[in-house]
């Protein structure tokens, strides 16, 4: 089984080349040119067993929205193409990810009706240079493209750090279950409609 893909998106605004494994081992090589934002994909491909591979070029001189939901729109649609319609894998995933003072909680369903709920506060506008706003429009972007359900909460926290790292690594964690073939479906997608 493949469950491989590569998607590119190139807008006026960014130019975005995202490759996947989701059988992989982690390894990855990204280049967004925001430096944290880097280290949460990293840490999702790591935590996630997907190898990951991002190449964004975005109109940084103006800010960084752009460039970070548009990774979460590429990412999610090449999860969704590596799924190729969620045929044979768990589904639902979940995990709790805690970080020190920080607890982070996250559950998914593969189930091609894409939902956001978050529930994250930060206490601080930015993170290094990211503005921590845009945590939740990369998350928004990844699930609306991917076909996910996806609930995030932190639970409690103080560190914004914390609870960015703590939402990805929940994220890849319960995404990393959810994705993993279930023999006992015999390879048609997990629902009683016979296709997501």
């Amino acid at each position: 089984m493949n469950r491989r893909a590569e998607i590119a998106r190139d807008t006026k605004e960014t130019k975005i080349r995202v490759a996947i494994d989701l059988d992989g081992t982690g390894i990855s090589k990204i280049a967004t040119g925001i430096g944290f934002f880097d280290h949460m994909l990293e840490s999702f491909a790591r935590h996630g067993g997907i190898d990951l591979e991002v190449a964004a070029q975005g109109d940084l001189h103006i800010d960084m929205h752009h460039t970070v939901e548009d990774v979460g729109i590429v990412l999610g649609q090449a999860v969704a193409k590596a799924l190729d319609g969620f045929k044979g894998v768990r589904r639902f995933g979940h995990a709790y990810i805690p970080m020190d003072e920080t607890l982070s909680r996250c559950a998914i369903d593969l189930s091609n009706r894409s939902y956001l709920i978050w529930k994250v506060e930060f206490r601080t506008p930015k993170v290094g240079e990211m503005d921590t706003e845009l945590f939740k429009e990369f998350h928004h972007a990844f699930a609306m493209n991917a076909g996910a359900c996806v609930h995030l909460e932190c639970l409690y926290g103080t560190n914004s750090h914390h609870i960015a790292e703590s939402g990805f690594k929940a994220l890849a964690r319960a995404l990393r279950q959810a994705v993993e073939v279930d023999p006992k479906t015999g390879g048609t997608a997990p629902s009683t409609k016979g296709v997501l």
